[in-house]
């Protein structure tokens, strides 16, 4: 699994480049906010490790710009960073998870793998090419929704999410399903939880003409209207 490692301790960044790398990772690092996306883009990883202390640019803003630029890859937040407030900023901008510096190895791992299967379950067939859906179009090699040439802005949850929805034009998903696909792996979440991502991408869809509809005691669907 290819990993973009984003630290600028050089000690940290060849320490865990290195345990990774036994691990079975294939680890490609940086260490300047300003040259994170256009590696980002160069080489799509399949997750991102950020640390938010960069030179150049700091890693919320490279994280805000991805997002924006349509870049849907998981991204964990690591730093030394370790209030409350810290992490809501973090994952409001749109980061997947979040872990504070000092911290144990095998539970970065044990959280990037639970990342890269959300991402891989988000469809049946992670290789099943784009998806469309009345003006919606999902572009599986850039990992990005499009609306009329225009990026949609989605945190990778709402992502994964509107691709389980997608996968299936017509038919309901239930929530559980739908929890097993956006928070895999994650312990200590609600099936509530869901509500939110469903909420917060029912309005970035308001423009759409695609409507995200809630079935009491079925679950969710898209319609076109």
């Amino acid at each position: 699994m290819r990993l973009l490692l984003v630290e600028d301790d050089a000690a940290m960044r060849s320490t865990l480049q290195r345990a990774l790398g036994r691990r079975g990772w294939q680890v490609a690092t940086c260490d300047d906010g300003t040259k994170v996306l256009a590696q980002w883009r160069a080489a799509p990883p399949e997750a991102v490790v950020l640390d938010l202390s960069l030179p150049g640019i700091d890693g919320l803003q490279v994280l805000e710009q991805a997002r924006r630029d349509g870049l849907a890859t998981p991204v964990l937040i690591l730093t030394a960073r370790g209030t409350v407030g810290d992490r809501i900023i973090g994952l409001n901008t749109g980061a997947d998870d979040y872990l504070p510096k000092p911290f144990d190895l095998d539970e970065l791992e044990a959280r990037l793998r639970a990342l890269v299967r959300r991402r891989g379950e988000a469809v049946d067939d992670p290789a099943a090419g784009n998806l469309q859906f009345g003006g919606l179009v999902y572009d599986h090699d850039g990992g990005a929704f499009h609306h009329r040439d225009e990026v949609l802005e989605l945190t990778p949850r709402e992502s994964a999410l509107l691709q389980a929805l997608m996968a299936r034009p017509g038919r309901a998903v239930t929530k559980e399903r739908l929890f097993e696909i956006v928070f895999a792996g994650e312990q200590d979440v609600q099936y509530e939880a869901v509500e939110v991502v469903v909420y917060r991408l029912r309005k970035k869809l308001a423009h759409t003409g695609v409507s995200l509809v809630t079935l009491r005691g079925l679950g969710y669907l898209l319609k076109i209207g």
